[in-house]
């Protein structure tokens, strides 16, 4: 069971923390941090998992991983970010930081926009960091012309 996380604020830095140590499997089961803290001077989120992983996105970075339907697009529409903007400083700045239930966060920017919520799982996947970036590769790589079962014929479209 997952307990809930307390969630602490001050003027410059946000932090969450997982009160359970036991919540992350390598079985692509439920997913959630031990830590969560927002530092708003230098910009940056950090992640700490139950295995000692440490996830560290900038604020811009963070910002371009936004998924909601605006940034991404839906039914097909692209999304805002599919426009590659150049992205403003308030874009960018995190006013807010705030748990969805046990699974994700949501932050809210200086612009205003708040709708996206990242979950634990993708913030997990996307980790910017040198070893999952390698692997992420090498897991692409390693798929690249592989067909599956019955070859080309099992593709849609």
């Amino acid at each position: 069971m997952v307990k809930p996380a307390v969630l602490l604020r001050s003027c410059n830095h946000s932090s969450v923390r997982q009160a359970s140590s036991n919540s992350f499997t390598s079985g692509g089961e439920y997913i959630a941090p031990v830590r969560i803290h927002a530092d708003r001077a230098a910009s940056t989120l950090e992640l700490e998992w139950p295995d000692g992983h440490m996830t560290q996105y900038d604020f811009e970075t963070l910002r371009w991983l936004c998924p909601c339907a605006y940034c991404r697009g839906e039914a097909g529409i692209p999304g805002w970010l599919d426009s590659n903007p150049t992205l403003t400083p308030a874009q960018t700045q995190l006013s807010d930081l705030a748990l969805v239930g046990t699974y994700a966060v949501a932050p809210t920017w200086a612009d205003g926009h708040h709708t996206g919520f990242y979950t634990f799982a993708r913030l997990r996947e996307e980790c910017p960091c040198p070893d999952d970036t390698a692997r992420r590769a090498t897991a692409k790589t390693g798929h690249a012309g592989h067909e599956g079962p019955g070859g080309a014929q099992n593709r849609l479209g």
